[in-house]
């Protein structure tokens, strides 16, 4: 009996070691299943449903998998006895109160031993009918695949007979549960990755042939369209901008499969279409359509719509815009054949295409900006050289100027018309482009009203640019003028514009630019045309001044024969008189400023303080540099502020202002000139001091009346001041101490309010009757 007890307990300890084994077995199967699928989780799945029915005696297996929203799961692998009645990729609403509902919303095991006592059954639930009284299935264990405490899906184990799954094999599904995770992670994560490198390299690409593509945006589009449609899988990717005054929507280019009603460079709405590009531009953010049939304007029967589900097959679609300044300029489109629903990583990549293609034409653009720059100013440099050149003939400019205004302004006929002198006719002074009626260089055509009413005749009358965007609604055509129907019938032009020749505000003419199709004149062609007429007008003026100037040279030759003895005369007074004086005498060509006169002047006296003593320690050649620095800097100055004549004795400089050359505030002048002489010598002492010199500087000035003129004798002239005026800044200068401005009364009251002085009461003054108050200037 014990013997037979111990054999029961061998074969008990076998299978169990045998069943570890086969479970041991089934994990390491698993792993290296994960280990070989880094980007694909169905073979694991696959394994594990599989390793599931055999090690736990199941009738079937299923691994479930719940979508983003959490409302729908679908069967992802599964793995019977028999034949299934679920097939792989089935999907079934996921219900909080259904077994597996409730094991994914609370994230917890459910082990049913028998499913005929489940609520949904004895409700007459129709699934769980089928699934116990037709298909036989009577126990049930559901285990949750947890990831961050949230299930995302559960395993589903079934028998056909009432047995409940023990403990060890809901260990064991639970543990397959946590491999499952494990894989779906994986695979999520090399997916992650393999999707980010794809898009970088696609990133990559485009960055290529951006920097390739400097001039043609084409290039690019493809680029950027192609990479989007094959990293989000659409069928069609579209590429749409909206024009210049922001009225339509252009169709521009595509990848993929085309749709027939639409044509790229043809195809246009209006911006308040209610098509989904054009909501886009509006509201300048993406616009997500998941089922085009689910759509407003799909069951409104908008006739758009319906044709690009009912005849192109399209399904769903995403408009991402293309943003700048603040606005939307297009749209990328793209569109898929089935639903679909578009994930945030989706429409992530698609801004980044669009922020790219936004780069692309705004690089295309200021490439194109700078070649026609470059062109323009190419086109200027030889206009301004063929003005240059024929300073006395226009023809040549005129017709540099029309060759260039017709070749940049893309116009295959231009004109360049003059009025007579009358204003009474128009003349052809010079035409480029090939025309179907005879023209003559010269031939004119009489101003009549009729002509004035024309968009030309405005542009005269009114000296202002007037375009004619069609020619057949002018009046003039509609009347049938002979002049408008010969234009449009004959020589075929449509579009015209006038841009007048003005100079000093009254039209001289003008260029006339056609084109023999209707297409507007953009602004930067307008601006470049008065540019081309604004030289024109330069090159008339030049050659009738030139010719002017030939006339008046002819007159002018005995006035300038007349006038160099008079030039001999004035050139020997400047070698005896003060460069102002002289300068003054020759510009007037008046001597009589030179006789003694009586004059309103401000006078500044200014010296070196202790220059005396210095002469008497110094060497010669040190004093001599003093000196000449002294003068040299006082000079420089001088001349800054206007000082009408200077005297200079050793160290003392005189300067007078208000004669013989008039100022406005001759002593604000004067005493401006003093304060920047003294910031000056403050400088210059003290680099002296350094050397040993110890000097200082003073300044008077007074503010009166004096006595000026020449005095001397032949050959030795001198124009100086005399009077009390001038003593009184003289014995101000004495008066001053080192660094000291002193001014009379008449000068402070001159200028009190412009700058700030203090009185340094009443002094006598020698040859002066009357004390005098003294001020002393601070600053300005």
């Amino acid at each position: 009996m014990q013997g037979q007890t111990i054999e029961g307990e061998n074969v008990s300890l076998r299978a169990e070691v045998e069943r570890l084994r086969e479970r041991e077995a089934a994990s390491r199967e698993i792993l290296g299943v994960i280990g070989l699928n880094r980007s694909d989780e169905r073979p694991v799945l696959d394994a594990i449903t599989q390793n599931a029915v055999k090690l736990c005696d199941a009738t079937g297996a299923g691994l479930w998998l719940s979508s983003a929203a959490r409302d729908v799961i679908r069967l992802a692998s599964v793995a019977a006895t028999d034949k299934t009645e679920f097939p792989v990729g089935m999907e079934a609403e996921r219900e909080s109160i259904s077994p597996m509902g409730r094991c994914m919303h609370d994230a917890r095991t459910i082990n049913v031993a028998d499913i005929r006592d489940d609520p949904y059954y004895l409700d007459g639930d129709p699934t769980h009918i089928k699934m116990i009284d037709e298909v036989g299935i009577r126990s049930r264990l559901i285990v949750p695949l947890v990831a961050n405490g949230i299930a995302f899906g559960c395993i589903s184990l079934i028998r056909k007979e009432v047995r409940s799954f023990s403990d060890d094999e809901v260990t064991l599904i639970e543990s397959f549960a946590e491999q499952a995770v494990i894989a779906i992670e994986n695979v999520r994560q090399f997916c992650e990755v393999q999707t980010r490198l794809e898009r970088e390299a696609a990133s990559a690409e485009i960055l290529q042939v951006l920097s390739e593509s400097r001039s043609d945006d084409e290039p690019v589009f493809k680029a950027i369209l192609g990479n989007a449609a094959r990293l989000c899988g659409a069928r069609l990717v579209t590429l749409t901008l909206v024009n210049e005054a922001r009225t339509h929507l252009s169709y521009v280019t595509h990848w993929g499969t085309p749709l027939t009603i639409f044509q790229p460079g043809v195809t246009e709405w209006t911006i308040n279409s209610p098509t989904a590009m054009c909501e886009v531009i509006r509201e300048a953010s993406i616009v997500h359509v998941a089922d085009l049939v689910d759509s407003d304007l799909y069951r409104a029967g908008d006739e758009t719509r319906v044709r690009v589900v009912d005849e192109e097959g399209v399904r769903a679609m995403q408009a991402v815009p293309l943003m700048q300044g603040g606005q939307a300029i297009g749209a990328i489109g793209l569109h898929w054949s089935t639903p679909k629903v578009f994930s945030e990583s989706e429409a992530g990549l698609i801004r980044t295409f669009a922020e790219q293609a936004v780069i692309a034409i705004e690089n295309v653009r200021q490439f194109r900006e700078v070649q026609e720059r470059l062109e323009r100013e190419i086109a200027t440099g030889q206009i301004l050289g063929a003005i240059s050149r024929s300073r006395a003939d226009t023809a040549p400019i005129f017709e540099e100027i029309l060759e260039s205004a017709a070749r940049l302004c893309r116009a295959p006929m231009a004109w360049l018309l003059l009025l007579n002198s009358d204003r009474s006719e128009l003349q052809l002074a010079a035409y480029h482009g090939p025309t179907r009626r005879a023209l003559k260089i010269g031939q004119s055509w009489p101003l009549t009203p009729d002509r004035n009413m024309t968009g030309l005749g405005q542009a005269l009358i009114n000296a202002l640019t007037v375009q004619d965007e069609d020619l057949t609604q002018v009046q003039g055509y509609l009347k049938g003028e002979p002049d408008m129907v010969q234009l449009v019938d004959e020589e075929g032009l449509r579009t015209r514009v006038s841009v007048p020749l003005v100079r000093e505000g009254q039209s001289i003419g003008a260029i006339v630019l056609s084109r023999r199709e209707v297409s507007r004149f953009s602004n930067e062609d307008v601006r470049l045309a008065d540019t081309f007429a604004a030289q024109a007008v330069i090159a008339i003026e030049n050659v009738r001044q030139f010719r002017a100037l030939e006339t008046l040279n002819a007159e002018l030759g005995d006035r300038v024969k007349a006038q160099v003895g008079e030039i001999e005369r004035m050139g020997r007074l400047k070698r005896f008189l003060p460069s102002a004086v002289a300068d003054a005498v020759v510009t007037t060509g008046d001597e009589s400023m030179l006789s003694s006169h009586r004059a309103l002047v401000a006078t500044l006296f200014c010296d070196l303080r202790g220059f005396t003593a210095f002469c008497e320690s110094a060497e010669p050649e040190e004093t001599i540099e003093v000196l000449q620095t002294y003068h040299q800097e006082m000079s420089v100055l001088i001349d800054q502020h206007g000082g009408g004549v200077d005297q200079r004795a050793g160290d003392g400089i005189m300067v007078i202002f208000n004669d013989p050359i008039p100022v406005d505030d001759p002593a604000g002048d004067a005493i401006r000139l003093a304060l920047a002489m003294r910031t000056k010598m403050r400088a210059l002492c003290a680099d002296w001091k350094k050397l040993g010199h110890r000097l200082g500087f003073g300044v008077g000035i007074s503010f009166g009346y004096a006595t000026v003129g020449i005095v001397g004798s032949a050959g030795r002239f001198d124009y100086t001041a005399s009077g009390t005026s001038i003593n009184t800044a003289a014995r101000l200068c004495d008066m001053a101490a080192n660094d000291e401005i002193l001014i009379s009364p008449r000068t402070w009251a001159a200028v009190e309010g412009t700058f700030e002085a203090e009185s340094r009461g009443e002094v006598e003054m020698k040859g002066i009757r009357e004390p005098v108050e003294v001020f002393a200037v601070l600053s300005e």
